[in-house]
């Protein structure tokens, strides 16, 4: 990643209808290890790339983080009902997930165990596609980004698979999705032996 990538997506995340807000108001989210990831920032970029309404297709904003003390389903669900509370005039679901448990419930979900996280940013790097494996933190100079993949496939509109967890069907249900929303997304086809 380079520091004109990243100064570009910091020039389109605060026209963000639905990001902008929860990063302005990060301290109310007051989670450990928070970060502001995935889909909702993939999406934005892409509705400026393609000359789309801001807020087009996103449906939701994941908001991860880490919590080793807690594993519980109540903590989590309290967590995430707080925040959707603070968020509550924004028009999408706020996820909330602690990364913490997720290997708890991964294998019921999808079929095959995975190993635990270690961090939130840990988390961040297994994420399905390289274009979503991205999340933002403010800072009091600005943001912070964790971008193990860089920023050239969410910048470039390039959905690509990031192979480190998902399997092929988890892939493509996600991209045909997108496909229909931002047709003129660059899909990169699942390549066997990669």
């Amino acid at each position: 990643m380079n520091d004109e990538q990243f100064r570009q997506l910091q020039g389109m995340v605060p026209k963000s209808p639905l990001l902008s807000p929860v990063l302005h108001n990060w301290d109310k989210v007051a989670l450990p290890g928070a970060w502001l990831v995935a889909g909702a920032i993939a999406q934005t970029v892409w509705n400026h790339t393609f000359g789309l309404p801001p807020a087009h297709g996103i449906n939701d904003i994941d908001i991860v983080y880490y919590d080793a003390n807690d594993l519980s389903e109540d903590g989590e669900a309290e967590h995430a009902t707080r925040v959707r509370r603070t968020f509550s005039d924004l028009t999408v679901w706020i996820d909330v997930k602690n990364e913490a448990k997720v290997h708890l419930w991964y294998e019921a979900k999808f079929g095959y165990p995975i190993t635990p996280y270690v961090s939130t940013t840990d988390a961040i790097a297994t994420f399905p596609t390289t274009a979503t494996a991205v999340g933002l933190l403010p800072r009091n100079s600005g943001l912070e980004l964790c971008a193990p993949f860089g920023l050239s496939d969410l910048l470039g509109g390039v959905g690509r698979a990031n192979k480190i967890q998902i399997r092929r069907q988890i892939y493509e249900q996600k991209v045909s999705r997108w496909i229909e929303v931002w047709p003129n997304l660059s899909v990169v086809g699942w390549l066997e032996g990669e």
